[in-house]
């Protein structure tokens, strides 16, 4: 009886070869990006405390209550799987008093993480983010380098139908009294609300603008709006961001029901949106958290950052098309050329050049058609022939041009390609 396989975990994908590239190339963008723009790459762990996201993310919000995996661990710790890398890196900015070494603090990651989500295109139980984080300034200028980090690096990616929308949430007072505004204006429709939103209505009211429900988006627009309730401080500040995003050339529109699904945020919110994804089209979201660093131990440190999903990103990239590929294939003929294959192979990729040989003693025609399989460049074909006359065949496999070049020669050769 034949034993059954075992199987991927719901919610988890293999990345296999044929598009690892793809992921390769996006994580060279992202490090060329990040270094102009002077960010430092951080890596935490995989788990955290639980408190650390409790009290960073927020008890109310889906992730904490619905979506993490958390654990407890044989000493008695309660420990979770990273559902998002924020509160990870600010617990390690705190931890290690990045404040004291400067006082603005640049910072990005590329990182998997972990929710139990319902799996859909694009949205896994485990995925993989990359983001950013600026600590020390208040300023609106800081919003702006963010966002146009953000920008440039989706520009890199090449990523051509793509939205910014931007939106303020203000100071916690001010949210505080349009939560209780927005709450008296929804509690005569509370019947008409769905089971999700009725549960945020006590617990997270400002969740219930990101609705997707297209009966709660027609009540919603009516409702009053967050502009209302802002001080001139939140007010200036929001006018100062789009100015300066106008003197970029960033396009952006306002979207007033932007809220984002973490406690943390104030401020300045915002989220890039592709049309290439269908419903969750968000494939990056940020914002200001500038309590957050105080709230989790550290001293007052106004912050910024945005979070950006890989998985979303390469579903919205538009140049797919280009294939790995190798710059030799040495094809083997008779035994006694594969002495010769292994000291050939061995002095091209000692020069950095990406060798691949025959291991199964296959026909030259078999060999030629792996050559092709794996897009080599070049093939080097080395028989009985080629040994007693110390040269080999070197074929170009794109114009199909064949020559005989000496064995002591070869490096030569390809580095003049």
């Amino acid at each position: 009886m034949k034993t059954k396989s075992i199987q991927s975990i719901k919610g988890t994908q293999d990345i296999l070869p044929s598009e690892v590239h793809f992921w390769q190339e996006m994580e060279r963008k992202i490090f060329e990006e990040m270094a102009l723009f002077g960010f430092s790459e951080i890596r935490t762990p995989a788990f955290e405390n639980t408190d650390l996201f409790s009290r960073s993310v927020g008890e109310q919000t889906d992730i904490v209550s619905k979506e993490m995996y958390t654990f407890e661990d044989r000493s008695g710790g309660n420990l979770t799987l990273k559902p998002e890398a924020t509160a990870s890196v600010v617990r390690a900015f705190i931890q290690h008093n990045l404040d004291k070494i400067n006082t603005l603090t640049r910072l990005f990651y590329i990182d998997a993480l972990f929710r139990r989500e319902r799996p859909q295109k694009g949205r896994y139980r485990q995925f993989h983010q990359f983001g950013a984080e600026l600590f020390g300034s208040e300023h609106p200028e800081a919003d702006i380098e963010i966002i146009s980090l953000a920008s440039s690096i989706f520009k890199s990616i090449g990523i051509d139908e793509i939205t910014l929308k931007i939106n303020t949430i203000g100071s916690k007072s001010a949210r505080d009294n349009y939560k209780i505004e927005l709450k008296r204006f929804l509690k005569p429709q509370f019947n008409k609300l769905s089971e999700a939103s009725r549960e945020r209505f006590e617990k997270n009211p400002l969740r219930i603008l990101d609705t997707k429900n297209s009966q709660e988006q027609e009540i919603l627009l009516n409702a009053p709006q967050i502009f209302e309730y802002l001080s001139e401080d939140d007010k200036a500040h929001f006018s100062e961001v789009k100015m300066h995003l106008k003197g970029l050339n960033i396009n952006f529109e306002i979207d007033p029901y932007l809220v984002r699904g973490l406690d943390y945020y104030n401020r300045t919110i915002f989220e890039f949106i592709s049309n290439e994804i269908g419903s969750q089209n968000a494939i990056c979201g940020g914002g200001r958290y500038d309590s957050l660093v105080s709230q989790l131990g550290g001293s007052d440190t106004p912050s910024i950052g945005f979070a950006a999903g890989m998985e979303r990103i390469l579903l919205a990239t538009s140049n797919k098309e280009r294939a790995e590929n190798i710059d030799c294939y040495i094809v083997c003929m008779g035994n006694k050329a594969q002495d010769w294959v292994l000291k050939c192979a061995n002095k091209l990729r000692s020069m950095k050049f990406s060798v691949c040989f025959d291991l199964l003693k296959r026909s030259l025609k078999s060999q030629m058609k792996e050559a092709n399989r794996l897009n080599a460049k070049h093939a080097i074909i080395i028989g009985e022939n080629e040994i007693k006359d110390n040269k080999f065949q070197v074929k170009d496999l794109d114009t199909g041009k064949q020559q005989e070049v000496a064995f002591e020669h070869i490096i030569k050769y390809f580095k003049n390609l």
